[in-house]
């Protein structure tokens, strides 16, 4: 089973900058696209940003030109690198991927990390 661990959320000011990561622990062949989501509290799951295998992406409109997503295709890790953060922010960001395993492929989600902007 794939788990997709999640790392670099926290608390941070308003303004100011956080750098998530996503890598799969698992035996993997290979990782299609890659997207971050990202739910409030009392609210949706909303997508926030995807990018596809050979790079191209794509934003939620309140998040372009602040937040940047990448991936590390020989490190099989996904970033989001967030800046200029805003209170509207806050919420519990969960990694997505379409991997591909002997199995075959199949979505999988991370548990999630919390990032709190304060203002």
């Amino acid at each position: 089973q794939v788990q997709l661990m999640e790392s670099g959320g926290g608390l941070v000011q308003a303004g100011g900058s956080l750098r998530l990561s996503c890598t799969p622990y698992a035996s993997i062949l290979s990782i299609n696209a890659m997207g971050w989501y990202r739910q409030a509290p009392g609210k949706q799951r909303e997508l926030v940003a995807v990018i596809t295998a050979g790079g191209g992406t794509n934003y939620r409109e309140s998040v372009k030109g602040r937040f940047a997503i990448s991936r590390d295709n020989a490190k099989n890790t996904m970033y989001l690198q967030m800046n200029s953060l805003k209170p509207e922010d806050t919420a519990v960001y969960f990694c997505n991927a379409q991997i591909a395993t002997i199995e075959g492929t199949q979505n999988f989600w991370g548990q999630g990390t919390q990032v709190v902007v304060s203002s």
